[in-house]
Parts: structure tokens; sequence; C-alpha cells
């Protein structure tokens, strides 16, 4: 019989914790106009959920919002994997989770934030201009010929119809169901029952809190040692930039992009 040979180094490394770190930061889109979607997050969570035998995994969140369908496939691809590998998820608010970044934040299994995080936004917007008067002013005329008398719904160069206001209104209002279910679904038996949570309101970290909407107020690192010990160590994965945007090729998307981030954070002063 071949004796156990003990390695005193790789039995106090077995003992430490692990917690995958992953960081969600930007404008929720598909494509390259969005620091966050489902297909570029698809292979980094997997990893985070199942290399290593992670005790936990963080999600690092700062996000405006941006694009329901995605809020709604990240969060939904959080949820599925943390149910496949029984591993829990911890959200940790950086300046802002508003709007999808908090649909995003509510898929975890906790929330925390900083004092100064802005949370909530639980709401839908849809915005856009008129400048039907402006193309009369220059003289131009604008044609369009469509199949469907709602193809060109709200067109910005026509004068708005009542109808097609209220059409977008219920689309809105049918978006605003959905978000509102998942918040309960993911919160449910937290959130408190005596305000109104889903009137697109935002609210800093304490406020949150009392609300039921986070689950406390501290950062990743040392809530996480708390719970998991002091040797906790810490494996972060995030997004690879390709070659393109590694040397600039893209430019002008790159530019109209940070320009549509920059307007969006800037509604929560940041």
């Amino acid at each position: 019989m071949i004796p156990m040979i003990r390695i005193p180094f790789l039995n106090k490394l077995n003992k430490r914790k692990t917690v995958s770190v992953v960081r969600l930061n930007g404008l929720i889109a598909s494509g390259a106009r969005g620091g966050i979607s489902d297909s570029a997050l698809a292979p980094i969570f997997e990893k985070a959920f199942r290399k290593g035998n992670p005790s936990a995994v963080a999600f690092i969140i700062n996000s405006p919002g941006g694009s329901p369908v995605q809020s709604s496939l990240v969060g939904d691809r959080i949820k599925r994997l943390s149910e496949e590998t029984e591993v829990p998820t911890i959200a940790f608010v950086e300046d802002v989770a508003a709007s999808g970044g908090y649909w995003i934040a509510s898929a975890a299994n906790e929330i925390y934030a900083d004092h100064a995080s802005i949370i909530g936004s639980i709401g839908v917007i849809s915005s856009g201009f008129g400048l039907q008067e402006l193309l009369a002013r220059y003289g131009v005329e604008r044609r369009v010929y469509t199949a469907g008398k709602s193809k060109s719904m709200l067109d910005p160069f026509k004068k708005e119809k009542a109808e097609d206001v209220k059409r977008l209104k219920g689309i809105l209002s049918q978006l605003h169901e959905v978000f509102i279910n998942q918040v309960n679904g993911a919160r449910a038996g937290k959130l408190s029952t005596e305000h109104d949570l889903f009137t697109g309101e935002i609210w800093l970290a304490a406020q949150a809190k009392e609300l039921g909407l986070i689950d406390g107020i501290g950062h990743v690192v040392p809530v996480l040692k708390e719970r998991f010990g002091e040797k906790t160590r810490f494996k972060e994965y995030s997004q690879k930039k390709s070659l393109s945007q590694r040397f600039g090729v893209n430019i002008a998307k790159d530019a109209i992009s940070l320009v549509e981030e920059k307007a969006e954070f800037a509604k929560y002063g940041l």
C-alpha cells in the first residue's frame, strides 16, 4: 500500500475560498453600442461560474440602463447559471444601478451598494425629436412610401399622430409590467409595501435598503472576506477588446457609443 503524502502548502491552499468577480460597466445594448450585452458576456459568465469551483460569483455593476431585452437576457443567464451550478450570486453597485442596471442587479441573490450609489429608476422611457418644421423651413420635402398603415409610426419628420402616441404608450406599459414582475419575483418578501417603487424614482443606498431594493451597504472585498474568510481569493473575469477596438479602427462607432453612454450617465449626475 502506497502511503499518502500530505503537502501542507496545498492543504492550506485548498481550504481557501475563491470568489469569481465579473465587472459589468456601461450602457446595456447589443453589438458595439453597449458595454453590457448577453452575447459578449455569455462566455465570461460560463468561466466565472464553472471554472475553479468558486464559492460565489460577485458582479460589480455600474450601469444607467439601456436595452430591456439585453437586461432580461443577462439577468436570466445569471439566474440560470446560478441554479445549474448551485453557486450563489452577489451584486455590488458602484456609481449607479438604474433601470436596466437594476434589472440585472436584481437577478443576483443579494445586492450591496456604496452609501452614495444611485439605485432604482424602475420604469421605461422612449424619447425622440420632432423635425417636421425644420424641413419646412429649409424647403425640403421628404417622401415616404409604405405598405402597412403603421409602418412609419412616429416618423420624426412628420407631425405626431395621437394614435401613434397611444400605441407607443401601450407598448411602454407592457414593458414596464415585465420589469415590475421581474423585480417583484427576484426581491420577493424583501420589498416595502408602503411605497410605490415602480414610478421611475431613484434613491441613494440607505433609503434603497429601507425599501428592500438592496440588502446592505458595503464593498466587494470587505463583504466577501467577512463572509468567506480573510484568505479569500478573488478571480476576475472581464471582456477582452477586439483587435479593432485595441487599435482604434472603429473610432467613429466608438465615439458615438461613448456619447450615448455619457448621456445616459449624465441623467444621474455622473
